[in-house]
């Protein structure tokens, strides 16, 4: 639900809450999950600069702009968990990309995604790589 909401917001300028409101009903989202798949979103598009940044330098001969919008979405998402929500360890949030990636994307998205949340996890989050949390990590901009 949350990737599909950052894509309405991403492509279609959808407001954020109304792409969560349409996407929860759509999707019939239980509401136990909702305040996750919110926080998820809310904040992806909170920090885009400093992911789109952190993409940028992971992504070598790719422009966020030529990237597949499904793929940098999905890599937005991943990025502002593995940074931000410490309860979730770095693999889990690169396997769900992962299938996210071979939902939504094309042929060659899983292994895009898997590539450069790899390098977001040894540059970024090398504690939460090993499943310990990214908490009182320093961050670089």
């Amino acid at each position: 639900m949350a990737i599909r909401a950052l894509f309405q917001v991403d492509v279609g300028r959808a407001k954020p809450h109304r792409a969560l409101e349409y996407n929860v009903q759509e999707l019939g989202l239980a509401q136990e999950y909702v305040p996750f798949a919110r926080r998820l979103v809310e904040g992806a598009l909170a920090h885009v600069e400093e992911i789109d940044a952190i993409i940028r330098e992971c992504a070598t001969n790719w422009s966020i702009e030529r990237m597949a919008k499904t793929d940098r979405n999905i890599l937005r998402m991943a990025i502002y968990e593995i940074l931000y929500e410490d309860d979730v360890p770095g693999s889990v949030s690169v396997n769900e990309a992962v299938e996210l990636a071979k939902l939504y994307g094309d042929a060659e998205s899983s292994k895009f995604v898997n590539g450069i949340l790899g390098t977001v996890l040894k540059k970024r989050a090398p504690l939460k790589a090993a499943g310990g949390s990214a908490a009182g990590q320093e961050r670089r901009d």
